[in-house]
């Protein structure tokens, strides 16, 4: 199976290097200063897995002709751009790590829904400024057919990630997969944000608690108008938070920060936050705007999140313009 990573950041860089080290056939697409140290070092990880191993770089993907599998891993706001760059691919099937749920719909624009499939992770990592990959949370990667089912090629792409140290699963819901990590992900996002608090203690201060529960039993508000049921996946159970009380809510999200805390996983960071901090671009639109944008077309009250999306976005464009 020929795999093509477009992206080498924090996780197609993860990805990237356990693929390589498992002996798949696989090539980073980067920009031309990442994938020169790539070519040259490699590729180190440090955190849950500690390697370092040589992968396959290019910065002229124009020299690509025809991939298998073409996983897409840059930020959602550079997602055009970058598909751009790969036109001319020949490509079996594509799909998309990011965040939020435009990516599909971009995806299956340029390769066609036949060649799309869907995609949610909660695998967390961070590149540092040596190059090298901190590998920071390995809970799931989702991968199944539009909108639902698997498939030959689904299970084929799970079982080459999980036997490279990736916790890949081939999902038969995988619409209520992505929008179960879309709907708890807008208040991890949006508070990271706003507080630039680690995520253990913004779900452990009750008043932080309750705007996370605000803003997930909002978000829940889409799925359930659009007629695909959540899911109990992972830390947060999202199905249960749209339905349980608004107080148990708010304990569920407490309980969740207290549990984080005594793993010791007191220096996560959600990749908003090291964006924030680096002075990077932020998904503002593709992670809030979207909600905001969805409730209007689906007639559904969304305040906090407009809220947030009003204030995250004032702050990411002064901050640009600074």
């Amino acid at each position: 199976m020929r795999m093509a990573i477009l992206g080498a950041g924090a996780l197609g860089s993860l990805f990237g290097a356990h693929l390589a080290r498992a002996g798949e056939d696989v090539i980073l697409i980067a920009r031309e200063g990442r994938a020169k140290a790539i070519q040259e070092q490699g590729i180190a990880v440090s955190g849950l897995a500690n390697f370092t191993v040589p992968v396959q770089a290019t910065a002229r993907p124009q020299e690509l002709g025809q991939v298998d599998v073409l996983l897409v891993a840059v930020k959602t706001y550079d997602m055009e751009t970058a598909l751009d760059s790969v036109a001319h691919l020949e490509v079996g099937s594509a799909l998309s790590v990011q965040n939020g749920l435009v990516k599909d719909e971009q995806l299956a624009r340029r390769f066609g829904w036949d060649r799309t499939l869907g995609a949610a992770a909660h695998i967390s990592a961070e590149l540092l400024p040596t190059g090298t990959v901190r590998f920071t949370a390995n809970e799931w990667l989702s991968i199944g057919e539009l909108p639902t089912g698997t498939s030959a090629r689904v299970d084929a792409l799970a079982a080459a990630l999980a036997r490279a140290g990736i916790r890949a699963e081939a999902s038969a819901q995988i619409a209520s997969v992505e929008w179960t990590k879309y709907v708890v992900n807008v208040s991890w996002m949006a508070l990271s944000a706003l507080s630039r608090l680690e995520t253990y203690k913004i779900f452990k201060h009750p008043d932080l608690a309750w705007v996370a529960a605000k803003l997930t039993r909002e978000v829940a508000q889409l799925p359930a108008k659009l007629g695909i049921p959540l899911l109990d996946k992972g830390a947060f159970g999202a199905k249960s938070l749209s339905e349980i009380s608004f107080e148990e809510a708010v304990a569920n999200f407490q309980q969740v920060g207290a549990r984080l805390e005594a793993q010791g996983a007191t220096a996560h960071k959600v990749s908003i936050l090291q964006d924030l901090e680096r002075g990077r671009r932020l998904e503002v639109e593709e992670m809030f705007g979207y909600a905001v944008r969805k409730g209007v077309e689906l007639g559904v009250a969304l305040p906090t999140v407009e809220l947030c999306y009003r204030l995250i976005k004032g702050v990411a464009e002064s901050i640009r313009r600074a």
